[in-house]
């Protein structure tokens, strides 16, 4: 009866550690356009389990993966997050894995 639990709590840790490795899964891509500008994109992955986001929502973590870069006047155009079931989304809320990217512009274009 004792190995059983011990196996459970295994199992158990065993999730937990495979969850927070892929819950951290983020890209960031810059492309130049002229000199001094150009566009990106940052996609983020989270793990969400009855409501909670592992680590966090994927749209904050591709937001600041993006914003960590500290490139000059980023604006974003675009936001996705993939799988979206609109008024359904609450199924998604018990256990999921969501991908967010984000896509804009960055730099100053008006070179003189």
């Amino acid at each position: 009866m004792g190995t059983r639990g011990t196996t459970t709590r295994a199992n158990v840790l065993a999730f937990a550690l495979a969850v927070s490795t892929l819950a951290s899964c983020s890209t960031l891509q810059f492309t130049r356009e002229t000199r001094t500008s150009g566009r990106f994109r940052a996609t983020g992955i989270a793990v969400t389990i009855m409501g909670f986001d592992l680590p966090k929502s994927a749209l904050d973590i591709a937001r600041e993966n993006a914003s960590d870069s500290r490139a000059t006047n980023l604006k974003v155009e675009r936001a996705e997050v993939f799988p979206s079931l609109g008024w359904f989304d609450w199924v998604l809320d018990i256990l999921s894995v969501r991908r967010a990217v984000i896509t804009g512009t960055w730099g100053f274009s008006g070179e003189g």
